[in-house]
C-alpha cells in the first residue's frame, strides 16, 4: 500500500505530473539529486528585467494566454544518461542516416505543414499545439505539447514560469528571434505518425550578423524522438546567453503543491527533476543528428502481473492505490 513517502514514489513519473495548483504563489524546485531550489514571486522587478524574464504562451485552438518566467542557467544541475529511459546515437555529416532522420517539409502536401505566425515573427513567446496521435514521453503519453521561439518544445501538461528549468525537449534551447526578420520561421508538420517541428533561419538575438540557425526535432509515434541540424553558424559552445539558458537534450519531471511555511492558506509549488538526457554539444555541426530510441518502461505495464514478471522492464513495482506499475 503507497502511504507516506512510499506515495512519491509511486507517483514519481507521469502521475504526479498532473497534481497541480494554479494559485499564484512562490514555487520550489528539486533537481534530480535532490537540492532544493525556491523562486519567490517578484512583484518589484524592474521594467527592463521583466521584459527580459517572460515567455508568452499563446494556447491554440483554446484561446487565453499566459506569462510565465524563464529560470536562469545557473539554476540547474546537469544529470548524465544512465540508459533507462532512451538511448542515444550521433550521426556526423558522412552518414547516410543523418539525410534519412531529415525531414524535409517541402515534401508533405500542402495543408500538412503549418507555419506558426505568432512563433514567426515574435521573440520569446511559445505556442500550446494538439497532437493527432499519443506520443509516449517518458513511458506516457502526450496529445498537446508547447512549441516555444527558444528552438525547444515544452512537454509538461500545465506551462509555468519555469519553462525552461525541464520537461522539455530541446535540439537547441537558446535566446533566438524570429521576429528579427521575415525568412526567419517556425514550421511544425504532422502527418499521424510523426510530428515535426522546425526551426529555419532563426537568429540569436543581439547577435543576428553572425548567422542563421536552421534545425528541426521530430517526434514519432514509436515514442522515438530525433535532432537533426542543418545551418549551425557558430558552435553552442560559443551561443551562451545571460537573457536565456542553452541546452540540448530531454528531461521530464513532476510536479507537487506543498504547504506554505508561512501560511497554512496557501501552498507552494513544487517541480522535481527526475531524469535528464544532455549531449555532447560539440558534435552537433551542420549535416549532423542525434536519435533518441525510447525503451521500455514500468509505466507500459497495465497489470500487476506484467509489472513484476515482464522481461522487457526490471526493477518494477506494482502501486495499488494508483493501480500503475512504476520504477
Amino acid at each position: 500500500m503507497c502511504l507516506g513517502a512510499l506515495l512519491l514514489l509511486c507517483l514519481s513519473q507521469a502521475e504526479l505530473g498532473k497534481v497541480w495548483a494554479q494559485q499564484q504563489t512562490g514555487m520550489l524546485w528539486n533537481d534530480a539529486n535532490g537540492h532544493q531550489h525556491e523562486m519567490p514571486p517578484q512583484p518589484n522587478m524592474a521594467p527592463r528585467e521583466q521584459r527580459l524574464s517572460y515567455t508568452r504562451v499563446v494556447r491554440e485552438a483554446v484561446g487565453g494566454a499566459v506569462t510565465i518566467d524563464t529560470l536562469p542557467d545557473n539554476m540547474t544541475h546537469l544529470v548524465e544518461d544512465n540508459g533507462r529511459y532512451y538511448s542515444v546515437s550521433w550521426f556526423g555529416p558522412d552518414d547516410r542516416r543523418t539525410d534519412e532522420l531529415w525531414v524535409d517539409l517541402n515534401n508533405f502536401q500542402h495543408g500538412q505543414v503549418r507555419m506558426h505566425g505568432i512563433l514567426s515573427n515574435t521573440h520569446r513567446q511559445a505556442a500550446r499545439v494538439a497532437l493527432s496521435f499519443n506520443f509516449p514521453f517518458y513511458g506516457h503519453n502526450l496529445r498537446q505539447i508547447t512549441i516555444a521561439t527558444g528552438g525547444f518544445i515544452f512537454m509538461g501538461e500545465v506551462t509555468h514560469r519555469m519553462l525552461t528549468a525541464t520537461q522539455y525537449i530541446a535540439p537547441l534551447m537558446a535566446n533566438f528571434d524570429p521576429g528579427f526578420s521575415k525568412e526567419s520561421t517556425v514550421q511544425y508538420m504532422d502527418n499521424g505518425e510523426s510530428f515535426v517541428v522546425q526551426w529555419e533561419r532563426v537568429r540569436l538575438r543581439g547577435r543576428e550578423a553572425e548567422g542563421a540557425y536552421t534545425f528541426q526535432a521530430a517526434l514519432h509515434h514509436t515514442g522515438t524522438i530525433t535532432f537533426s541540424y542543418r545551418d549551425i553558424p557558430l558552435p553552442v559552445e560559443m551561443i551562451s546567453s545571460p537573457e536565456h539558458p542553452v541546452r540540448v537534450g530531454l528531461s521530464d519531471a513532476f510536479m507537487v503543491n506543498l504547504p506554505s511555511l508561512q501560511s497554512p492558506d496557501t501552498q507552494r509549488r513544487m517541480i522535481y527533476e527526475y531524469h535528464r538526457v544532455d549531449v555532447d554539444t560539440t558534435k552537433i555541426t551542420n549535416y549532423s543528428a542525434y536519435e533518441f530510441t525510447a525503451l521500455p518502461t514500468c509505466l507500459q505495464h497495465d497489470s500487476c502481473d506484467l509489472c513484476l514478471s515482464s522481461k522487457l522492464t526490471s526493477g518494477c513495482a506494482w502501486c495499488n492505490v494508483l493501480q500503475r506499475c512504476h520504477l
